[in-house]
């Protein structure tokens, strides 16, 4: 278990946080989040003993790390570093054995069958064992990576610290990355873990604590932690929080600056590529609406994340009046219609016949007839079709214009 208790850091005297706590179980997985500059890899370092602070303590299963030596903070806590250089040529087997260090004596190993196993058991998990004789600097960043994170494995400790892990990572081995240190919570490690991906931290970890401004803005579940005002506060930025379709969990999408347009566009579809549409448009400063989307779905989720005038309805039912009236009531209302991966439901070719420029996305098809030309055959030169919701403003404004704003008196 990992206790921080009112803890005080400073550099060049310069106070970096003050008054710091947190605990981390044995059986949890805990993300540290926040801006660049909060502070993050201090307090890893304070945790670790490499700093030591100002004022307050810090304890792993109960020792104070400032008391401990360092044979005796190598067996209580692993660190895996966010800096993947290592300044030797040794195998990749040899610098995982590293890890066993803290277990040896002056006169050498004590128990080399545990060594072995430890870091037989470190390579194997980490998907290293196949370049072990590979010299460590032939290996590429994220290989290196991983070669670390298994010294720290092979260490064996009570408590696991991770500083920005999947920094130099590719997409399936962020994931394999997090769900193994996730799998060691969940057997009895306290882990703690510098990330800077919201949304891997909200999928991998029990808890959040959000650090900012020099203390801990948030700290609880990823749902509670990972709401538009906390992110606001701590990262001086809008953003919207969404649940992800897949994992159920908070997705995160920063907000650029918007600038109002005199531009009203109505959208109609499903899933991310509506939902990237909805977002590039509404950021460009574009006003949005939408629908029929889907109950649930992701397009859903991000247009009330920007309390955007939005109609819903079952997925893959009949639209019935009252929804049909209301979409069209919206639709009659915009400069130009989007279709980006439309529901399949029916009267929605209905909703798409309208007398107004149309943009089709990602190849999307303005009726679920598939035909455009049945949809408006009368007006092929008002009809564009892109190839992704990045290119969507460009194309509407196309079609659609946007009106000379009046100037101020």
């Amino acid at each position: 278990m990992i206790e921080v208790e009112d803890l005080t850091v400073a550099r060049g005297g310069v106070t970096v946080f003050e008054g710091v706590s947190l605990t981390v179980d044995e059986d949890e997985f805990v993300a540290l989040v926040g801006p660049n500059g909060a502070g993050k890899t201090t307090l890893l370092q304070a945790i670790n003993g490499v700093l030591e602070p100002e004022s307050g303590t810090v304890e792993i299963d109960g020792r104070r790390v400032i008391d401990c030596s360092a044979r005796e903070r190598g067996r209580l806590v692993a660190t895996v570093p966010q800096d993947t250089h290592v300044g030797f040529d040794f195998s990749v087997e040899d610098i995982v054995a590293m890890g066993r260090t803290p277990y040896h004596t002056r006169f050498g190993r004590s128990d080399r069958e545990a060594d072995d196993r430890a870091v037989r058991r470190a390579l194997d998990r980490t998907d290293t064992a196949r370049f072990a004789d590979r010299p460590v600097d032939e290996v590429s960043g994220g290989e290196r990576q991983r070669v670390l994170l298994a010294r720290a494995l092979a260490q064996d400790t009570p408590a696991l610290l991770l500083d920005e892990p999947t920094a130099s990572l590719d997409v399936n081995h962020q994931v394999e990355t997090l769900s193994l240190v996730s799998d060691l919570g969940a057997s009895g490690k306290a882990a703690l873990a510098a990330i800077h991906d919201l949304d891997l931290a909200a999928r991998f970890c029990d808890r959040i604590v959000l650090l900012a401004d020099g203390r801990v803005l948030a700290n609880g579940p990823p749902a509670e932690v990972l709401d538009a005002p906390a992110l606001g506060a701590a990262f001086d930025a809008d953003a919207a929080v969404t649940t992800h379709p897949t994992t159920g969990t908070p997705s995160v999408t920063a907000l650029g600056e918007r600038r109002d347009r005199d531009l009203t566009v109505h959208v109609v579809g499903t899933g991310r590529t509506a939902a990237r549409v909805i977002a590039r448009l509404h950021d460009a400063g574009a006003t949005v609406t939408a629908g029929p989307l889907p109950e649930g779905d992701l397009a859903a989720e991000t247009a009330r994340a920007r309390d955007l005038e939005t109609v819903t309805a079952p997925a893959f039912g009949s639209l019935g009046p009252a929804v049909r009236d209301r979409v069209s009531t919206l639709r009659d209302a915009a400069t130009a219609l989007v279709a980006a991966d439309p529901p399949a439901a029916d009267g929605i070719a209905a909703v798409l016949d309208a007398r107004l420029p149309v943009v089709t996305v990602d190849g999307a098809r303005p009726a679920d007839s598939g035909s455009a030309d049945r949809t408006a055959p009368n007006r092929p030169e008002q009809m564009i079709r892109v190839a992704s919701p990045a290119d969507v403003l460009e194309a509407v404004v196309t079609v659609a214009p946007e009106r000379e704003l009046p100037a101020d008196d």
